[in-house]
């Protein structure tokens, strides 16, 4: 299998119904956007929709940190990329971006997934087959820097006295 470094999405178009009241993406949209990219790396990773089906494992987010940079309209279209930055044997931590098709950054994702064992449900270790697709696009995705935007907390910066 050859693992895209990092994946990216084919280009997806925003939808009138994702539009609020200011004339712009809802804040929402963002996330499913990103989540529509998720779920093509976890398909890759052997955690599609047959794994949930068939072996009653599945991946729950846990946390994660939105970045809005730049608006996003009805007329634009864009990519999103996953990078797989972290992970053990229960949890991944990826990185993600949705970008313009020209290019511009429009928002910045990080989360933390939790392997989860249907039948509890409860975290769960993944198995050996899937474990070893893991470790295969980390150690992929560990050739691409670390994003600058990775591990950012929130916070209030106040002006010193």
């Amino acid at each position: 299998m050859t693992i895209p470094v990092p994946i990216i999405s084919g280009p997806m178009a925003i939808e009138k119904e994702w539009i609020d009241y200011n004339g712009h993406l809802n804040m929402a949209y963002y996330n499913v956007l990103f989540d529509r990219c998720s779920d093509q790396a976890f398909d890759l990773m052997g955690m599609g929709p047959n794994y949930a089906k068939e072996r009653r494992l599945t991946i729950y987010t846990a946390e994660v940190h939105v970045c809005y940079l730049q608006e996003l309209h009805l007329e634009h279209k864009v990519n999103v990329s996953f990078q797989l930055i972290d992970h053990d044997e229960k949890r991944l931590r990826a990185y993600q971006e949705i970008r313009h098709v020209d290019g511009w950054l429009a928002a910045t994702s990080e989360t933390l997934s939790l392997h989860v064992d249907m039948d509890g449900p409860k975290v769960a270790p993944f198995p050996a087959d899937v474990f070893a697709t893991i470790e295969a696009m980390r150690a992929a995705h560990a050739a691409l820097p670390m994003p600058e935007r990775a591990g950012r907390s929130i916070g209030i910066k106040r002006k010193s006295a």
